[in-house]
């Protein structure tokens, strides 16, 4: 079916709808960490990073904040993010797709960059990797991050 909209009017429609992000997906880690008695993480904690010489100052807000720990953790959606395993394109509109998730990855590779510079522990969680087969291994990546 055709859009009954021009490109432009449904630009505009989409920008005004808010993302509610990836709650399912966090709402599975909240449960892993909980079930290991892994605290001290806040969800979506502001932060600012880079803004010195040339470079633009990154303001993000990471899934969990581990302040004490100086680690900070996004949880990945595996289609909005190009996972390399279950990342998926659709038929419609293929160029549009390949370029929007081309610039998520540069934008979370821009963002940890940014972060890391600032003395922070960027771990990006894949939603895969929290499958019951592959969260026991996340987890312990999770909790060596917050050990070290």
């Amino acid at each position: 079916m055709a859009d009954v909209f021009t490109p432009e009017k449904r630009s505009e429609v989409m920008s005004l709808i808010r993302s509610t992000g990836n709650k399912g997906t966090e709402l599975k880690l909240i449960a892993l960490m909980r079930g290991l008695s892994i605290t001290g993480w806040r969800r979506h904690v502001p932060l600012k990073a880079g803004g010195e010489g040339r470079r633009a100052l990154v303001k993000v807000k990471p899934d969990f904040v581990y302040a004490a720990q100086r680690v900070v953790v996004f949880v990945d959606g595996c289609f909005w993010h190009g996972c390399p395993r279950h990342g998926t394109r659709p038929r419609q509109n293929r160029q549009f797709w390949d370029a929007k998730i081309a610039r998520n990855i540069t934008r979370d590779r821009k963002v940890a960059r940014a972060l890391r510079r600032e003395g922070w522990t960027v771990l990006r969680i894949w939603e895969c990797a929290l499958t019951k087969k592959r969260a026991p291994a996340t987890m312990a990546r999770l909790m060596r991050a917050l050990r070290d």
